[in-house]
């Protein structure tokens, strides 16, 4: 939701609309008749009192016991058109943020086409925001930050989506990559990160963080597999660490999906396609009592091209209850989310000619997840001020079976191993802003508190064939124990800020805050006691936005401000580093890592309209992170480099819609990673090392055309290039680039039934989907080889789609 200054003067309702139902009575000389062909459209136009029009209104047809037949959306000219109405009673609903709904009954009798309606509607006097609804709204005079923005449900339903966390490659710059089952989370790449699964970018599902720190896989974990993308209302976003609100894992970005309380119109979807893939999706909303009641579910079936089947079973459940409306309400929300799977994980170049391109060197690797929470919304606003309060709980499994080195570390019983991360997590997320005056200049100050509790069971455990056992290192013979590590901890985040938004001119605007945050962990080894013990960090967080204009439709921004990212618990408290490949010798001391690892950034920027239609913004950035050390998930040691790195970068985004139904989309990024010094340890064998950090994502360009709702008929065209990598620091080995091109063609065949396909991969491009390079053995008996390893993209692959509202 994004805050507008709003006159609160009482503003009525034109009555042009409510003087009584609109009826269109038939002319004698026209018989009535109710044939497909001849039925009636409606048309109208939106706007507010002052007469200036609404662009992207909602406009429900409703029928007289309440149910959605048909939703449109005024264009930017205020105008929408209502197709294929047969006779009878109805109501129209028109609706926007900020103003009052209105309400309209009308009757339909006739073969005769009405006259255009003309629905105005009032601001509402107690209401000082407006939610944006996607990127066709325009975010000038709205926006803090050149790389603010939303997405909404309209333009990601003609998306082509291969797996349901690429929702978030809506957001400019990000790319989405598997390098696994499909059921294990998905890797994130942003502004010079691999982000592996999470870390510096926050996921907010609804209020409740995705994020999961001190995992047993990777700090951040964040598994997208719980979001069903056609309960997403909208996605906005903020990249660069000036959230006041976002704290951990909010240094490159943060993203906020946010799922529908009440769906627009109740569906099903069934889809099939190639390599096994199935997929079944309702969902349903209708009064209860004074409130709403969502709920709907997935089910879900994917083998993928790999000669080992991933057989990933999905299976999700939605309930939501909600009363109230955008300024006064609560919801009350249930998710529940299994999942179980195979896993092709990547394997190294020299192994192509043994497995094949979709081969696999460990058909044991997969996994199991699970995730069910519960999650309590309540907010309340007047003219004065606004409460928002989100409470969740949440309950998390993981049993992950992975094989990166194959038969490296012990020739005889392979190098698979398993993480296993359960936990329960408990969280509040509570803000308060007033509204006021200061020397008669509009100001907001905001005061939030977050407060979440991790209780942890995880461990790292060496496996063959998912049995559990004890191994040999082949460079000294010494035994790995069954039990790498294993440990019962409490992780506890406490947050707090303040936040001023101040109008000190008509063309300049500032958003001033200060956050501060404070991690705890305690930690108990089941293995080794001298890895026990307490660690706590405090880290204050400053941000500064200056906001210039808007001259020309255009706005320009200054930003800076401090953000972090949080470590593993165990790497904090750990003294004796755990027996594993890479450190076969047992009680070697290790260096406890810090708890939380502060950044800093700054940002320039611009957002202009100043061409017609056309939405732009341009930005150059930079960040600067104290360290890139982690604790390793696979190994349970940590991970180089302690050097501080810098990055930064420019990006691009463009959204133009020349006409009603076309919409054009242009987003450039590209960033550069830098250690401030030479790295040997992420370098290639015998080399010196270099200053590149390892896979950082460089040039991203996403790209598309969408052709909607033009006759029932509405496609997509979208081309992603994810471009060359540094695989080591010293740049000598380095990824290709890829390159893939997705379609969307769908119809809709009446008012209830639409059929559509996905192209996938159109171009049937044999590019990777990730890169790495490091060592690894193919096969017991073969030399130990530093080489690439990758996971490649799907090749081409067709899916047809068939929904039925109702």
């Amino acid at each position: 939701m994004h805050r507008v200054w709003v006159s609160s003067l009482l503003l009525v309702i034109v009555p042009v609309t409510l003087a009584g139902p609109h009826v269109f009575a038939a002319q004698e000389n026209k018989p009535v008749t109710t044939n497909a062909e001849d039925r009636l459209q409606l048309s109208g136009t939106v706007v507010d009192v002052s007469g200036a029009v609404i662009a992207g209104a909602t406009v429900q047809v409703r029928s007289t016991n309440d149910t959605v037949r048909i939703t449109t959306h005024s264009d930017s000219n205020g105008c929408f058109v209502i197709p294929g109405l047969s006779a009878g009673n109805y109501r129209l609903v028109v609706s926007d943020p900020g103003f009052d709904t209105n309400e309209i009954p009308v009757t339909v009798g006739t073969v005769e086409v009405p006259s255009p309606l003309r629905i105005s509607l009032a601001v509402r006097s107690e209401s000082t925001t407006i939610t944006v609804q996607g990127r066709a709204d325009s975010l000038i005079g709205i926006a803090d930050s050149t790389t603010q923005g939303t997405v909404g449900a309209s333009e990601i339903q003609y998306r082509p989506i291969l797996r349901s966390g690429e929702v978030l490659e809506t957001v400019p710059g990000v790319i989405i990559t598997q390098h696994a089952g499909g059921g294990k989370a998905n890797q994130y790449f942003l502004r010079g990160f691999n982000l592996d699964h999470g870390t510096d970018f926050a996921i907010v599902l609804d209020g409740m963080p995705l994020n999961l720190p001190s995992h047993a896989h990777g700090e951040g974990y964040a598994d997208m597999n719980t979001v069903i993308p056609e309960f997403v209302e909208r996605v906005d976003f903020q990249k660069g660490p000036y959230s006041a609100d976002v704290g951990n894992y909010g240094s490159a970005g943060n993203a906020r999906v946010v799922f529908f309380k009440t769906l627009p119109q109740n569906f099903f979807k069934v889809e099939g396609g190639m390599y096994g893939y199935g997929r079944a999706v309702f969902g349903s909303s209708r009064k209860l009592g004074s409130g709403s009641l969502l709920y709907g579910g997935e089910a879900y079936h994917d083998d993928g091209p790999w000669k080992h089947p991933d057989n990933y079973y999905k299976f999700n459940g939605v309930l939501t209850y909600s009363q109230g409306d955008d300024a006064n309400g609560f919801s009350i929300t249930a998710r529940g989310y299994h999942g179980t799977w195979h896993s092709s994980d990547q394997i190294a170049e020299n192994a192509v000619p043994l497995v094949g391109f979709f081969g696999t060197l460990n058909p044991t690797d997969g996994g199991r997840s699970e995730r069910y929470s519960l999650q309590a919304e309540w907010h309340r606003q007047d003219a004065n001020s606004q409460t928002q309060v989100v409470a969740y709980g949440f309950y998390y499994d993981l049993d992950l079976f992975s094989d990166f080195t194959y038969y490296l570390t012990d020739p005889l019983r392979g190098d698979q191993f398993e993480q296993q991360d359960k936990r329960w997590v408990a969280g509040l997320d509570a803000r308060h802003t007033i509204f006021s005056e200061w020397f008669g200049r509009k100001v907001e100050n905001t005061f939030g508190l977050q407060v979440r509790n991790d209780w942890v069971h995880n461990g790292l455990y060496q496996t063959e064939d998912r049995v559990r056992l004890d191994k040999a290192d082949s460079s000294t013979g010494n035994t790995l124990p069954a039990t790498t590590e294993a440990d019962r901890f409490n992780d506890t985040q406490v947050g707090f800020y303040a936040e001023n938004k101040l109008q000190w001119l008509d063309k300049f605007r500032t958003d001033a805050a200060v956050r501060g945050d404070v991690g705890h962990v305690d930690v108990t080894s089941l293995v080794t006691a001298a890895n026990s013990g307490t660690a706590s960090k405090f880290l204050p967080s400053p941000k500064l936005s200056l906001i210039f204009g808007p001259w020309s439709n255009t706005e320009f921004y200054i930003q800076g401000g401090f953000s972090f990212h949080s470590n593993d618990a165990r790497g904090a408290t750990q003294t004796v580093e755990p027996a594993s490949g890479e450190n076969p010798y047992p009680n070697t001391p290790a260096t406890r890592i810090p708890l939380l690892i502060p950044t800093k950034g700054a940002e320039l920027g611009l957002r202009t309209l100043a061409v017609s239609h056309l939405q732009s913004s341009l930005s150059l950035w930079y960040l600067h992170s104290v360290s890139e050390l982690q604790q390793s998930g696979d190994t349970g040691g940590t991970t180089a480099s302690r050097q501080p790195s810098e990055r930064y970068g420019v990006e691009w985004a463009n959204y133009y819609t020349p006409l009603e139904h076309v919409a054009f989309d242009f987003d450039l990024a590209n960033s550069k990673a830098l250690f401030s010094e030479v790295d040997a340890d992420d370098a290639a064998p015998n080399s010196p090392g270099g200053r590149r950090v390892p896979e950082a994502v460089g040039l991203v360009i996403a790209s598309g055309i969408t052709l909607h709702d033009l006759k029932s008929f509405s496609t997509s065209l979208r081309l992603r290039y994810f471009g060359p990598r540094d695989l080591t620091s010293d740049s000598i080995y380095r990824s290709k680039a890829t390159a893939l091109l997705n379609a969307e063609v769908g119809y809709q065949l009446s008012e209830t039934w639409r059929i559509s396909a996905e192209f996938l991969n159109v171009l049937n491009h044999r590019d990777h989907d990730i890169d790495y390079a490091y060592a690894s053995r193919i096969t017991p008996t073969a030399m130990p080889v530093f080489t690439g390893v990758f996971h490649p993209v799907e090749p081409l692959q067709v899916r047809i789609g068939l929904r039925g509202s109702f």
